[in-house]
């Protein structure tokens, strides 16, 4: 008796699993790989508008795996800070690396993304003190400018970003992006007698270790291969 029961309880399992085999079928969707490389708009703008700022930034990521992406920016600064006791100008290069995660669930062919990541930065740049104010009583007004000129070059700084951001498509391969940075200073090799209040690929230094930026993109995907990705349909 209990022969008859099992085998008609195979019997029953493989006709569902025949009947959704039925109902059902694998298609494959080719998702790319390869280089996406642009710049940062914010930047390029900053440089029309704000007269005492020149700059520029390369983004670029190269998809490894569905989720996992290499990232990086290199660029270059030169700003003028004129605040209420220093006005100093600051030039200098950067460089940062690491990587983002798309945590996007894209459809079909689509490749946008809604992405974590980390990148580790450094910084070489150079000072110039133009002017500095200082407390003079003999002065009616309590204060006295001086010119100075000094020169503090050879600087270096490092730090930890954790970002957060969005790449849309607009058009094919053409993508608009956005993202947010929180930045974590390592090492900061200071001058003698003054201090890096702007590291450029930092930005400002005046919250101590802790900093904070972000950027707009327009990036430009270059497909290199294709991988399969296999998907279920109903029929």
């Amino acid at each position: 008796m209990l022969r008859y029961i099992f085998s008609w309880s195979l019997l029953c399992v493989s006709l569902l699993v025949s009947a959704q085999t039925k109902d059902t079928t694998k298609v494959l969707y080719p998702e790319r790989y390869g280089l996406r490389v642009g710049a940062d708009l914010h930047k390029i703008a900053q440089s029309f508008y704000e007269k005492d700022y020149r700059g520029f930034e390369i983004v670029g990521d190269y998809r490894l795996t569905k989720r996992f992406y290499i990232a990086g920016e290199i660029g270059n600064e030169d700003k003028t800070v004129d605040d209420d006791r220093f006005n100093f100008t600051t030039k200098g290069t950067y460089f940062k690396v690491g990587f983002d995660y798309n945590s996007f669930e894209n459809w079909l062919d689509m490749e946008n993304m809604i992405y974590v990541g980390m990148r580790y930065g450094i910084s070489s740049f150079d000072h110039t003190l133009n002017s500095y104010t200082i407390f003079d009583p003999t002065n009616y007004y309590g204060e006295n400018t001086v010119i100075s000129g000094e020169k503090f070059s050879g600087l270096n700084a490092s730090w930890l970003e954790v970002i957060g951001g969005i790449k849309a498509e607009l058009f094919s391969n053409l993508y608009l992006g956005f993202s947010v940075r929180l930045n974590y200073l390592v090492s900061n090799k200071r001058p003698d007698n003054f201090d890096n209040l702007f590291i450029p690929g930092y930005n400002r230094t005046y919250d101590g270790k802790f900093g904070a930026g972000f950027n707009y993109t327009l990036s430009y995907f270059i497909p290199i291969y294709k991988k399969n990705k296999v998907t279920t349909e109903k029929k």
